[in-house]
This record gives C-alpha cells, structure tokens and sequence, in this order.
C-alpha cells in the first residue's frame, strides 16, 4: 500500500493490527537457521564492525534498537518492538516517490556463548510485502581473533506482478539496503571511524 507521504500513526496501527494475524507468505519457514530454500535468491552482506566485547555489546544493542533499520528511505515501526519469536514489525521502504509499508514476523532468536558468541534474529515476509521471503540479521564475536561481524542473509522471491515487472530496481534496492544497513551498524558502534568494505554475495536457487 503506497503513499505519497510517510505512513500517519493511525495507518501504522491498522496495517500492524492486520497484518498482526497473518500468516507467512512463504512456506520455508526458519530457512535462514540451515540454508535457503530452492527458488529463491539468496544474498549475504557482511561488514567487520571492530573489536572486542564492548563492540559486541553496542552492536547488540544497535540491532535490539532496529538502528540497522533507521536509514533515510527506509524505516521500521515501532522501534519499541522487542526482539522475540512472533512480534511483528512494519518495515517502511521509498522509491519512486513512494513509501511502500511492508510486514515481517519475527521467527528465532539468536543468542549463544562460546568462542564464537553471537545474537541475533530473523523475521519472516507477511502477505503485505512486496517480495516474500527471510531475512536473518547477526552479530557475531569471534574470540580466536577479537573479531566483530555484522552479517546479514536473505532469502526471497517476488510477491507481487509489480514486484517481478520492477525486479531490476528490487534488486538494487536490496542490495543498497544491505550496504546501508551495514553501514548503519558502524557507525552504531564506531562514530567517527570511515565504513569498511562491506562484502555482498548473491546465489540464484
């Protein structure tokens, strides 16, 4: 449902309670946990976000704040949205001119200790998204080398005639997301230090 304006409270309430009791557009559910499913594109975005156990703190906080989310164009409500199994989330996106509402539910969370710690979560696409699909957002800390990654994967699929007509532009769009998005967690975590390379890989199933 397109807008020319961001999206009013009201609008986001109504699309959040509806959506709310949907079922996911997908049936591979959990998918992100093993390996994507057969027939959808798979895409993978990793940057290096620094050190140490205080970078993986203010990471970890980053993603429980949906800051990998507050991006100029795109945008997800609330922000209070806990991160546990079932909560549901708007994802607000712009092109065209546009704001596009979209909705995920929340599937697994991550949260382990060891030598590589890691948390994280993934939701799922609800029928009002325009693509369908799953997307898992992680952090990681490698105590072997001090190491902390943000890696996102992503699975979809368009859902919608206007999705696979304007495929090309859906394409570059995710793609900037997962750059935006990587950059969005830096800078969470290293304010005034210039964004890393940020790594992206795209598998055809």
């Amino acid at each position: 449902m397109p807008s020319l304006g961001k999206p009013s409270h009201d609008v986001l309430c109504h699309f959040l309670a509806e959506q709310s009791e949907r079922e996911f557009s997908y049936l591979d559910v959990g998918a992100t946990a093993t390996s994507p499913p057969v027939g959808f594109v798979a895409d993978q975005t990793r940057i290096r976000l620094g050190e140490g156990e205080s970078t993986f703190r203010k990471a970890i906080a980053a993603l429980q704040g949906w800051k990998h989310f507050q991006l100029g164009w795109v945008d997800a409500w609330p922000l209070e949205t806990p991160i546990k199994p079932d909560e549901t989330v708007v994802v607000m996106g712009r092109a065209l001119g546009l704001w596009w509402l979209n909705s995920c539910r929340v599937i697994y969370v991550v949260d382990e200790s060891g030598p590589i710690c890691r948390f994280g979560f993934a939701y799922g696409t609800l029928p009002k998204h325009i693509e369908k699909g799953e997307e898992r957002f992680l952090i990681e800390w490698d105590q072997h080398d001090n190491g902390v990654w943000y890696d996102i994967l992503a699975f979809s699929q368009p859902n919608y005639l206007m999705t696979r007509v304007g495929y090309p532009l859906v394409r570059r769009m995710q793609k900037q997301f997962g750059r935006d998005s990587a950059a969005a967690v830096f800078r969470a975590v290293n304010e005034f230090d210039s964004i890393p390379e940020i790594g992206q890989s795209t598998n055809w199933g």
